[in-house]
């Protein structure tokens, strides 16, 4: 095998009450990134395409490549690879769009170069592709993509993945409104601690939306998708975070929250034409604030990251 192209899934994160801890991947946007066997030693970034324009070629610097870079310097592969990455979705969306190209290029090479290592192994080198983008460790948008489904982060350390089961019939439907929010700035508008009373309802709510997924609940997962941490501070950097919310609310949307950092916005429905409605609504409610998006219609990802033709 001379060359592999692996699509990695966009991811939606917190997930309202679970920041830093839940996520769900999409079955589209996502990006693509193509590994090649050539020559010498080096690692090239040949081209980037699509929404990424503006990211690095500087292997270091990049994350498709610089956790390509952590896997083979763990393993003492010494190996030339071109790396040509096509981008999807926008930068600083909201929707993973640099962890979806780190795990692209880890799943790459691991089937380009045959190493036949676990998701557990290649996790560890897809987040040192993701702590370039965003200046901090954070699984909930890696671990998502690369295991697929909706996850549930126990512990960063050590660090604990979970797979949640959840209803089948869960429709997503994704507004991302044409601005773009930095991860490392959005955090550092977050407060660094919590009162006791916000820390119960936060944990009462991310109790409540597991179980809710896990039992199938559609009523208890909609009113515990509430968050008192990341999202009342991060509603303020997108400009039609009130419109686009009640939009969907008043169309039938269980509930709906910002997704990461943001600007992306969700909500869940229970079937494909309740998800379009919606998303028309939500579509609207955007441009009434003056901002054009782009609206994505998606069931939860199952897969994770896939090699294409």
């Amino acid at each position: 095998m001379k060359r592999v192209r692996v699509f990695a899934p966009a991811t939606v994160s917190n997930v309202g009450p679970g920041f830093d801890i839940m996520g769900f991947a999409l079955e589209k946007p996502g990006d693509e990134v193509e590994v090649s066997i050539s020559r010498g030693t080096k690692i090239r970034i040949r081209k980037i395409t699509g929404e990424g324009k503006r990211l690095p070629y500087d292997p270091l610097k990049n994350t498709a490549t610089a956790s390509i870079i952590s896997l083979l310097k763990s393993l003492d592969i010494k190996v030339g690879l071109d790396v040509v990455i096509k981008k999807n979705m926008g930068i600083g969306s909201g929707l993973g769009s640099s962890a979806a190209s780190s795990v692209a290029g880890v799943f790459a090479v691991n089937k380009l170069l045959n190493l036949k290592l676990p998701k557990s192994e290649l996790l560890k080198h897809a987040l040192n592709g993701e702590i370039i983008s965003s200046g901090t460790l954070h699984a909930d948008n890696v671990a998502t993509c690369l295991f697929g489904g909706f996850v549930l982060i126990r512990s960063y350390d050590p660090l604990d993945i979970i797979k949640i089961d959840y209803p089948k019939n869960l429709f997503c439907t994704v507004i991302y409104p044409q601005i773009e929010i930095k991860t490392n700035e959005a955090r550092k508008i977050l407060d660094k601690k919590v009162t006791r009373e916000v820390a119960i309802s936060q944990a009462g709510n991310a109790s409540g939306l597991i179980a809710g997924l896990l039992t199938g609940d559609v009523d208890l997962i909609s009113r515990s998708m509430k968050d008192f941490i990341a999202e009342p501070k991060r509603a303020k950097l997108i400009p039609c975070y009130n419109e686009v919310r009640i939009a969907a609310l008043v169309n039938g949307a269980m509930n709906c929250n910002i997704s990461g950092s943001g600007p992306s916005m969700f909500s869940f429905s229970t079937s494909e034409r309740d998800a379009k409605r919606i998303a028309s609504a939500m579509k609207e409610a955007s441009l009434s604030k003056g901002l054009k998006s782009v609206s994505y219609i998606s069931k939860i990802n199952r897969r994770g990251p896939v090699v294409i033709k």
